[in-house]
Parts: C-alpha cells; structure tokens; sequence
C-alpha cells in the first residue's frame, strides 16, 4: 500500500482523489519550503508529513533548513513574543544578526531558490530571504504559523518591508491575519492520523509509558502536552491542578514537551516548572526526546482530561491530537485553540486557572458525558483537521496563483 493509499483509508478516497486532481495542474513545478528548524515545534512537524505527500503526488518539492547561531534565535524569539503581543524590544545588535543570519543562508540556499516556481517561507525566521533574490521568477509566500492580531508595533513595523512584497501570505485564522497588499489565505494547521503521535495504540503500548513514568492508570489523569514556553501556561496548569486536588484528591497531572532549536527560553521555562512541582510526586514533569511520538500519544490516550491553557496560541496542534484521541480538551480562550475547541461540545474554553479548576472538575465527576464530548471531538478533527485537508488547501493555492485572475478553475482536466 502506498502513501495516498493508506491515507484513503483514514479520510476518505474522494479527499485523495481531489488532491490528484489538484497535483496534475502543478505538473513541472518546484517547490520549497523554508524554515528554521527540522525538529521541534509544529512547524517541522507539519513539514515531516506535508512534503512527502507532497512527493507522492509527483511534485518537485524539497524542504530546506536555515542555519542560525545564538543571537539569530535570541532575535527571533523576541519577534514570535512580540507578534504574539508582548512589548519585546529588539536591539539593533540583534537586527544585524538577524539579517546577516538571512544573508548568509541565502548563499547556501540560493540553487534551490533562485529558479522555484513555488517557495513557502515560514514564520519571521527567514522572512527576509525575498529580498535576497530581486530576479527570482517564482511565486514567494509567507506563511505566519503565529497569532499576529495585537503585534507590537515597532517590531511589526520592522518585519512589514520583508514580508509586504511576498505575492502572497497564509494565516491559520481570519483573525490572525494583517492588512498586507497582496493575497492572503486562511489555512489552518492539521495532524498526521497515520503517524505515531496520532495512529491507534493498543491497551499494552499506552500502560507501558505510563509505568515508565510512574502515573498510576486507576487514578484520574490531566495531560498538557507542550513545548516549555510561557506562553503554554505550565505555572496555571499547576495551579488549576492544585485547586482540583482539594475536592479529588487522587487526581495526577503531567506536563510534558520537547525542546526546539529555535526557542531559546525552553531551559529556563522548564526549571521554573520543575521548581513548582517540586515535593509533588503526583506532578510528572517530563522533558520528552524528538522522537517521543509514541510516548506523547500515549500520554493523551491514558488522559482522561487534555488540558492546553495557553495565553497566546497561534494553532495549537496537541489540542487537534487531543481532540483526535476522544478526549474532551480544556483550553485557553486564544487563538487558534478557539477554532477546535468547541465550548460545551469538543471541550471547554478557560480564561484562568480557576476557570480550568472548575472545567475539570465538572467533567472528572461526569464520565458519561466527557465520553460522549470525546466522541464529537474525534469526528470534528476527522471532518476539519487531518493533513489531507491541510495539503489540499495548498495545492488550491499554488493552483490559485499559477492561474492568475481566473474566476474558475476546472479539476477535471489539466490546462
């Protein structure tokens, strides 16, 4: 069985056949994506799975890394900080390394972006990349996988001549979205059901990895899975953990998450964690390898409750993998969690730790009814969310501009 054979079986052969339809109209093509790390973050993971599908339908598409150093990523992460709303003045030493940074991997990169149709550029990491090839004959598209509704102005202001004269950009929701002149789409993010974050797991696989990590099965579970970043809110978890630990007192919490290279705050965030649930042994605080697919689907599917209380969220994958494994999800009214999580019928939208408290409390005393908002979670992430979705909406795109001001493009036949 091949790629698009096996993911017939999981969306539907009409998703697959739409997508070659849409393929055969990029006949030719060269594709790049661009970005800033290979492992870790949403970003990467999306990558792993939407170039090789991407492959399998006979497009030309390759995905390339840039390469940074200390002061690019300091730089960057105060740009994602300050898109997402946060007052985080760059100083103009890290600018220069942020664009010495760019200029230097355009070099590297220019054989695979001087002469492609179609290159993706995501997030501010290589966002000045445009500017470093003035003759390039192909379509550029910023893709913003961040909540940019409230940006700090001086750093959006900074970044707007880099990304203003893409042809066009993609955002994950309306609101999120910048006045720019050129085309902007809305694409949400979207899982792998096939991949080992997201495919069945049998009883035996999830009780192992939950004897690894000492969380008893019979006991009530909360799960966050994320990366240690303020933004994830782990310090509110643990309080709203707290303030349900007086009224069920057998309750476990487990935060867990990875690293990623271009987030330089995630030692510090951890030990801040750490520090708080120190002297608790029903708190698991796990920092989990890149290659802990397996564990984090475990850990969501031995879950009673999927918690991701963000207070910026650009999309929020583990609340769509969360939502993809029957759990109800409580999550933080932000961003793109407030596309997934439906309030009263896929999960519950919190604002703090005590509305969280109260969330899983309330559905912890009705297992009936969290059942049956799992089940409505599962269905929702299968009609909205998988990556067959996700690939189709980019191939429209690349469809869309290859066909120029056309008001009607026909999938039935090529040209």
């Amino acid at each position: 069985m091949n790629l698009l054979q096996a993911y017939a079986q999981a969306a539907g052969p009409q998703a697959v056949e739409q997508l070659r339809q849409l393929a055969a109209h990029l006949r030719g093509a060269k594709v790049v994506h661009v970005n800033s790390t290979r492992v870790g973050g949403g970003v990467a993971e999306i990558l792993t799975k939407l170039v090789p599908l991407m492959q399998e339908l006979g497009i030309d598409v390759s995905w390339e890394v840039i390469d940074g150093e200390g002061e690019f990523f300091d730089c960057t992460k105060a740009m994602h900080n300050a898109l997402q709303g946060n007052r985080t003045p760059i100083s103009e030493r890290l600018l220069r390394a942020y664009e010495e940074t760019n200029a230097r991997n355009a070099e590297a990169l220019a054989p695979a972006l001087r002469d492609a149709d179609f290159v993706f550029i995501h997030d501010p990491q290589p966002a000045p990349l445009l500017g470093l090839f003035p003759d390039h004959p192909g379509q550029w598209i910023w893709r913003c996988h961040i909540d940019a509704s409230r940006p700090y102005r001086p750093v959006w202001r900074y970044l707007l001549p880099h990304v203003t004269p893409y042809h066009a950009s993609i955002f994950s929701l309306a609101a999120f979205a910048q006045e720019l002149p050129h085309r902007q789409y809305l694409i949400p993010p979207s899982i792998d059901p096939l991949g080992d974050k997201n495919r069945d797991l049998s009883a035996e696989q999830v009780r192992a990895v939950t004897d690894e990590h000492g969380i008893d099965p019979e006991r009530p579970l909360i799960v966050q899975i994320s990366r240690f970043d303020r933004f994830k809110d782990p310090l509110g978890v643990i309080e709203a953990y707290r303030l349900v630990k007086r009224f069920i007192p057998s309750v476990q919490l487990v935060l867990a998450g990875g690293g990623a290279a271009d987030d330089p705050e995630g030692e510090l965030v951890l030990q801040e964690v750490q520090e708080a649930a120190a002297g608790d042994p029903d708190v698991h605080v796990l920092l989990l390898p890149p290659d802990a697919d397996l564990a984090i689907n475990a850990l969501q599917r031995a879950a009673d409750i999927v918690v991701q209380k963000s207070l910026r969220e650009g999309f929020g994958l583990t609340v769509t993998e969360g939502l993809w494994k029957g759990r109800p999800v409580i999550g933080g009214r932000v961003g793109g969690i407030r596309l997934q999580v439906i309030d009263h019928h896929t999960g519950f939208l919190v604002s703090t730790p005590e509305g969280a408290a109260l969330r899983i409390r309330h559905l912890l005393s009705q297992p009936e009814k969290a059942a049956a908002m799992g089940a409505t979670a599962r269905a929702f992430v299968r009609d909205n969310f998988l990556i067959t979705r996700h690939l189709r909406e980019y191939l429209t795109l690349m469809v869309s501009l290859r066909s120029g001001q056309r008001d009607r493009i026909e999938l039935d036949r090529v040209g």
